[in-house]
């Protein structure tokens, strides 16, 4: 590698560093949210997912599902940085669309709610046949509204103004310095690896499958329903995660504390959950969208 490749891996880093919400969940939190919807795909949906996905998914959405955050570091796709969050008033707690549902320009719909909205709806059109003359790229709107749809589930992608969603918040997460909103977004996830699944990302996927099919059984119908007959609900998603994060995420998270076992085991069940729900109301967003695709084939 010569000097250019090393300097310019350098500039890409401390980059990273420096933008607001670097990541959703990790890739092993994306990977988990859309491995548990593919399992909840109908057959209709999941043909229809693998015939837009590209060649090199190998037919897996879980495969492409961090492809979102990837592609933010190039220039073409700098617009999508603020895609992946919606900030919210500090300690208000409540998330409101009109208010809170812009970029840091004040462009309005930018932000992860808005985004969902926007590639739920390009699906929805293309599929409906509303307006042919409409040139969507519907496998790039397929892998931006997963990854979407799982960052809207992490609650610190919907934390305060005033901390960039806890990215500003240094912490050490036990004897490592980082910050909150990246305890979020990987280490709580990376811990629980080690800890407890033997360093086995899918185990830890057929855990959260388990207690979907046993524990939580009961609360499928209620993550996957919509109000007014709606395609997809992310202001609901993004409603529980600001209430999360207050409850959970900032609690006893102040600058300069250390966060160990007690945080990590309390916190754990909630991570698990959201990556459940996240999972599950993928797949019935796909499902519905495709479903009309299957319907109007057939009339």
């Amino acid at each position: 590698m010569g000097w250019h490749e090393v300097l310019w891996i350098g500039r890409i880093l401390v980059l990273m560093q420096l933008v607001h919400g670097v990541v959703g969940w990790g890739k092993d939190g994306h990977y988990a949210v859309c491995k548990i919807a593919e399992a909840y795909l109908t057959e209709d949906a999941l043909v229809t997912v693998k015939e837009l996905l590209p060649d090199s998914a190998g037919g897996e959405l879980a495969s492409v599902c961090s492809w979102a955050d990837d592609i933010k570091w190039y220039y073409k796709w700098h617009w999508t940085s603020p895609l992946h969050y919606v900030d919210t008033p500090d300690f208000k707690c409540n998330y409101q669309y009109c208010r809170d549902c812009h970029d840091s320009a004040g462009h309005k719909d930018s932000c992860v709610t808005g985004a969902i909205f926007n590639y739920t709806k390009q699906h929805f059109s293309a599929y409906q046949g509303y307006d042919p003359q409409l040139k969507y790229n519907l496998t790039e709107a397929l892998m931006f509204l997963a990854h979407f749809v799982g960052d809207v589930h992490q609650p610190l992608h919907v934390g305060f103004t005033g901390d960039l969603g806890g990215n500003t918040i240094t912490v050490r997460w036990y004897h490592r310095k980082t910050n909150l909103h990246h305890v979020w977004d990987t280490m709580i996830i990376d811990s629980a690896v080690k800890t407890f699944y033997g360093s086995d990302l899918a185990i830890m996927i057929q855990t959260i499958q388990r207690n979907i099919t046993d524990a939580w059984s009961n609360d499928i119908s209620s993550w996957e329903y919509c109000e007014y007959n709606q395609t997809v609900c992310p202001n609901l998603y993004a409603s529980e995660s600001v209430r999360l994060a207050c409850t959970f995420a900032y609690r006893n998270a102040t600058p300069g504390s250390t966060l160990e076992d007690d945080y990590f085991l309390s916190r754990l069940p909630i991570v698990e959950k959201r990556l459940a729900q996240g999972g599950i109301r993928l797949a019935a967003v796909l499902n519905r969208i495709f479903a009309s695709e299957v319907k109007i084939a057939r009339a």
